[in-house]
């Protein structure tokens, strides 16, 4: 559950002001390929569930934004090319290397979206609707997934990319550190 403060401040705020769109779609890519992968490869749920979890998470994330901006038919179009997606990529007409260039795609796909949504805070002067509790969880999250990933698997390509997510979550919580008391006047002045 650990989007589910950044899904309830975007409810609160009736606002997904801050969040990038795109950033929210590489990091959808990079769940389901982390999905797909451990499913192929037969490793444990304990292995991957959470990854479950986030993506039904991050696939509210990205509607709340595109509802909120107005595009309510847009956000109903993208949950139905992503459940299109998700099964064609589940199901066995997907091939193993696809299934693992997926994986291996996560690492470029991790960096390019916490870029954007660093880009997107610096830019606007502020973090918007970032909740502070998802991003100090998704760091906290990723760190722990090293070591789970190490132990559970011992796939080097998987604890690579938890390496690389928990730097690139730390570049985030660094700006909300950084961002923590920009005052509102600042922010309807942007």
């Amino acid at each position: 559950m650990v989007k589910l403060p950044q899904i309830v401040k975007i409810m609160r705020a009736k606002s997904g002001e801050g969040l990038s769109f795109h950033s929210i779609l590489l990091e959808l890519l990079a769940i389901t390929g982390t999905m797909a992968y451990s499913i192929a490869n037969s490793f444990p749920f304990s292995a991957w569930g959470e990854a479950l979890f986030l993506m039904l998470q991050t696939v509210a994330i990205g509607f709340l934004v595109q509802h909120f901006e107005g595009r309510t038919e847009r956000g109903l179009a993208f949950l139905l090319a992503y459940a299109g997606a998700l099964s064609l990529t589940l199901s066995p007409l997907t091939p193993s290397g696809v299934v693992t260039a997926l994986q291996a795609f996560n690492m470029p796909a991790v960096v390019i979206s916490r870029l954007l949504q660093a880009a997107t805070n610096y830019r606007n002067g502020h973090t918007g609707q970032l909740s502070a509790v998802t991003a100090c969880l998704l760091f906290a999250g990723s760190l722990a997934r090293i070591f789970t990933s190490v132990q559970e698997t011992g796939d080097a390509l998987l604890a690579l990319t938890y390496i690389v997510s928990s730097a690139c979550n730390g570049i985030i919580m660094g700006q909300l550190l950084y961002y923590w008391n920009v005052p509102l006047s600042k922010r309807k002045e942007d």
